[in-house]
């Protein structure tokens, strides 16, 4: 046995190591067995070389493994997390979200709201921009995750309350639910969860995205369609409570006589089409007798 142990000496000390391989590696790609089989077979050295080797492909395939996943494209909810969160950044100087935020209370008030119509378990974030360029968007974050970007100058021209602010949050938080934002990309989106590894990464894929986010909250917007199912299941849901729908018959009301002499909101209608349309699905039917 001490035979073996300066003859494994004497050969591992004349080896320099690859920083990659482990120990067990550098081993198997440095010692010449055959060399030393015999005396390996005397000492009962060769099952524990046999381990040995076994163990080395094991190391290797899970290192392969790894070095295979890193080329992996993001799943779907992680997809739209950085997305969001790029375009965000990529327009941080147009929507001017840099500056001192009061404590509006708009948080605990919509949360509060959700909760009212049994929308338990929602994580969402509130960011307030100071620009004329939006009024408010919903945009998705992750897994029943959401990200909620108001405009100050839109806030404050409108004088909305806390509970204005929360119903048209409301809004937005039914447009994600439905998906309609997603859908209206209309973005090829299946190649995510899958591996590029050996090919070239396609960086079309995130310019074209956004590219898409621009496209729809500055030009494009959403349906006379999906507003109108918005509104109709807002109007569902306020139903049960007579002040709030109130609020929200009287909030359109504003928001129509706003748009209409204000130009620095001229883009609205692309966006969020008709709001004289919404308070006609919103009225009563007058029955004709």
């Amino acid at each position: 046995m001490i035979k073996v142990f300066y003859l494994l000496c004497f050969l591992l000390s004349s080896v320099s190591y690859g920083e990659e391989l482990t120990f067990e590696e550098k081993q198997e790609e440095v010692l010449n067995y055959s060399n030393i089989k015999s005396i390996l077979k005397n000492d009962g050295l060769s099952e524990h070389r046999s381990k040995k080797k076994k163990m080395v492909k094991e190391m290797q395939s899970v290192r392969q493994d790894v070095k295979v996943s890193r080329y992996n494209y993001p799943s779907e909810n992680d997809f739209w997390r950085f997305a969001t969160e790029l375009w965000l950044v990529k327009n941080v100087q147009k929507l001017r979200c840099d500056f001192p935020k009061p404590k509006y209370g708009i948080v605990i008030a919509f949360k509060q709201l959700l909760e009212k119509f049994s929308f338990y378990n929602v994580k969402f974030k509130i960011l307030i921009v100071n620009t004329p360029n939006i009024s408010h968007y919903g945009l998705p974050l992750g897994k029943n995750e959401f990200l909620f970007v108001l405009s100050l100058p839109f806030i404050r021209s409108l004088d909305l309350t806390k509970v204005d602010i929360s119903l048209l949050l409301l809004e937005d938080f039914l447009r994600l639910k439905k998906e309609y934002f997603k859908s209206n990309l209309k973005l090829d989106l299946s190649f995510l969860g899958k591996n590029f590894y050996g090919k070239k990464l396609d960086n079309k894929i995130l310019t074209k995205t956004l590219g898409k986010y621009d496209e729809f909250f500055f030009d494009k917007g959403f349906s006379f369609q999906q507003q109108f199912e918005v509104t109709k299941e807002i109007s569902s849901l306020l139903k049960s409570e007579p002040v709030l729908w109130g609020t929200y018959f009287k909030l359109y009301k504003n928001i129509d006589r706003f748009i209409k002499t204000d130009i620095l909101y001229r883009n609205y209608l692309k966006i969020y089409p008709s709001p004289e349309m919404q308070i006609q699905w919103l009225s009563p039917k007058k029955e004709v007798i």
